[in-house]
């Protein structure tokens, strides 16, 4: 009986020391606390907060967009009035993201933080937790350089599509070329490259094109080159100079609308004849440029406005008189921007395409007058813009020499339908 005893004694000795470690390992597991990973945003822990984001709505405001989150209107009013002097509150625009931090453990969840981005690179924070306060702040944005290249087989724009390059280089290579390139008559074949920058936010995400640093481009087999070049370091003007240190700029644009969603309609041409008027001969001394109404409308040069009114089949125009040589007139505008006497520099808005006067369609006639008579203004030999200062002419040859050599190895990349067995078989090797 007293073996039983001891037997019974020893097991209950055994299942007590096994629980006790049990209770020990648990004990040990409670304490071990897995910490949750930083996720740092707009200089802010977002794991120390309820995240709420969204985007202006039409019709939303500062002080509705709390109020709907739990922010009294004298709060609002309180904020509005401590942070003005850093950022106008009324600026917010529809389509626009937000986020809102809010306190956790709230059961109101009520923000102590709003921060508005106007664009995907800048943000505007403004804290009302404790005390009001506001700044602005940019993410940190990573530049990187990028070359490409493509034939034209229709569009400059259907170029960069096939070659899944952003729309924005065909806007950027327009202005370079504006007034050497008639960009509404590229032709089939027609060669281009570029060596350009890229900026990215957290190393992955494009936020857009930053410049174009050189580009080539070859139109009727005639090469064009283009290096950006700074020639006067203390305002930071650049301009962009052929390999010849020749300013690509001429004295005037080719056309008073940028390239983006335009065309050419009709051309200047003294023997059109018109269906309607039962094929007659009715000349054109103008040309057409259709393009979406409200598209602004620039001057071609530098000038003083002679003219601007509304008068008969030209609707809404405005006249700018040059030099004593050149004259130019824009027909049809829906709203006129300038007055008679005002000096425009040349890219100016002057006013934006409409359909007033005698026309069937949203576009601006241009007229070109020379010495009084009115010609076309793409048969003109237009002079050219003040050269590259002799000073920096050596500086200027010496800096694009190694841009050039990079710009001329880089390989046009071919239209898919024209690569032919033998460049796959090159491509891959």
């Amino acid at each position: 009986m007293r073996i039983e005893k001891i037997i019974v004694f020893a097991l209950l000795a055994i299942v007590f020391y096994a629980c006790e470690k049990v209770e020990e390992k648990q004990d040990i597991a409670e304490k071990v606390v897995v910490e949750e990973p930083e996720i740092m945003e707009f200089g802010f822990n977002l794991n120390d907060f309820i995240v709420v984001r969204d985007t202006v709505r039409n019709g939303d405001s500062f002080g509705k967009i709390l109020e709907k989150n739990n922010i009294g209107y004298g709060t609002v009013f309180n904020i509005v009035e401590k942070t003005k002097d850093t950022f106008d509150i009324s600026k917010i625009t529809a389509g626009k993201p937000y986020t809102l931090l809010c306190t956790k453990g709230d059961s109101l969840q009520r923000p102590e933080c709003f921060i508005y981005q106007p664009n995907s690179i800048e943000y505007v924070v403004i804290k009302f937790k404790d005390s009001i306060n506001a700044y602005k702040e940019s993410k940190p944005v990573k530049i990187v350089q990028k070359e490409a290249s493509g034939v034209i087989t229709s569009s400059l724009s259907s170029a960069l599509d096939d070659a899944g390059l952003s729309q924005r280089l065909a806007y950027d290579m327009s202005d370079i070329y504006a007034w050497t390139i008639d960009f509404f008559r590229l032709q089939k074949g027609d060669e281009f490259k570029v060596i350009y920058t890229e900026k990215y936010i957290n190393d992955t995400t494009s936020v857009g094109i930053d410049r174009i640093h050189a580009a080539y481009f070859k139109h009727n087999n005639e090469p064009f080159y283009a290096f950006e070049f700074e020639t006067d370091s203390v305002n930071k003007v650049k301009d962009y100079y052929d390999e010849n240190a020749k300013n690509l700029r001429r004295a005037f644009l080719k056309a008073p609308v940028r390239y983006k969603h335009v065309r050419i309609s009709s051309r200047y041409n003294l023997r059109r004849r018109i269906k309607l008027y039962g094929n007659r001969v009715r000349p054109h001394k103008g040309t057409d440029f259709a393009a979406p109404m409200g598209t602004p409308i620039i001057s071609t040069a530098n000038g003083v406005v002679v003219e601007s009114a509304r008068r008969g089949g030209n609707g809404n125009y405005v006249k700018v008189k040059h030099n004593s040589t050149y004259t130019t007139q824009y027909l049809h505008m829906k709203k006129r921007k300038v007055k008679v006497g005002e000096f425009v520099k040349q890219g100016d808005v002057i006013g934006w395409v409409g359909m007033t006067g005698n026309t069937s369609g949203p576009h601006v006639c241009y007229r070109f007058w020379k010495n009084g008579k009115q010609v076309d203004p793409f048969k003109q030999k237009l002079p050219d813009a003040d050269p590259i200062d002799a000073t920096l002419k050596e500086s200027y040859l010496e800096y694009i020499q190694p841009l050039k050599a990079q710009i001329d190895a880089i390989k046009i990349q071919l239209p898919k339908e024209d690569i032919n067995e033998e460049d796959a078989i090159t491509s891959i090797n």
